[in-house]
């Protein structure tokens, strides 16, 4: 076994575990610690008892390995593989007793994302991937959506306050103006993963950080759909810019996004 599919096997094993763990604080939610980071980010003593399970399991397997989380500080390692944790992606649906949220682990090695998994533990749903050997849900092989007008399904539209309101409502009339439709689900994970899936016809987000986004958009990009190009460092540092969408409207989604919110920055 490749050392690439070895942390797969591992991640598979771990994220179970600590879904599991996640569900049962889930429905035990009203006994929650809860602390306001800023607007709408919110996190719990769950978030940080599960990414803190994940972390262990990491150290007792691949303990040369650096750590990237939302949590808690970065692990440096030797090895050249980067863990990339998300303990409850969707944390005010999680603390609202609302299901759409998800725990989400990626692995890094030379810049690229090389293996993930994210569990949906409210839904039964498990997103696996490897890079070249294809993404999955729940075993079955995913395929982007084949969409070529805007009309043909709904965009996935995300949106934080580390940017102002008004380019995303530009984004949003140019989008209603095609006939489209847009959803916002609570979870930047989960909603690219359904972009994969083809539930989605795309996801667009000025900004997300790498614990949102690595593990998706190599799911997207395993099951034929278009992933804007970034800069892997800046990106596990800063977080970036993320627009993804299926091969036929790809160019157009893009072409929105730059009409909205002006040209990516060179450095990511």
């Amino acid at each position: 076994m490749s050392a690439v599919a070895a942390r797969l096997e591992f991640a598979k094993g771990i994220v179970a575990e600590a879904a599991q763990s996640a569900l049962t604080l889930f429905h035990d939610r009203d006994n929650l610690d809860i602390e306001v980071k800023g607007l709408q980010d919110w996190v719990s003593n769950a978030d940080k008892s599960v990414e803190d399970q994940i972390r262990a399991a990491i150290g007792d397997s691949f303990p040369d390995d650096s750590i990237v989380g939302e949590e808690h500080d970065n692990v440096t390692g030797s090895s050249g593989f980067t863990w990339v944790i998300d303990p409850i992606d969707g944390t005010t649906n999680f603390v609202n007793g609302t299901p759409g949220w998800c725990v989400v682990l990626a692995c890094v090695q030379n810049d690229q994302t090389v293996c993930a998994v994210i569990c949906d533990p409210v839904s039964n749903e498990n997103y696996t991937g490897q890079r070249g050997q294809g993404a999955f849900l729940n075993g079955r092989r995913l395929q982007a959506h084949a969409a070529n007008s805007l009309s043909d399904g709904t965009l996935g539209v995300g949106h934080n306050s580390r940017i102002p309101p008004e380019p995303t409502l530009t984004l949003l009339t140019q989008l209603l103006n095609r006939q489209g439709l847009f959803r916002r689900g609570g979870s930047g994970a989960l909603d690219l993963a359904y972009v994969a899936a083809g539930r989605l016809i795309g996801y667009v987000e000025p900004h997300m950080n790498a614990w949102d986004c690595l593990a998706s958009l190599l799911f997207i990009e395993e099951a034929g759909g278009k992933v804007e190009a970034f800069n892997m460092q800046h990106m596990l540092e800063k977080g970036g810019r993320v627009i993804t969408a299926g091969p036929g409207i790809y160019n157009e989604v893009a072409s929105m996004v730059e009409t909205a919110y002006g040209p990516k920055s060179t450095e990511q």
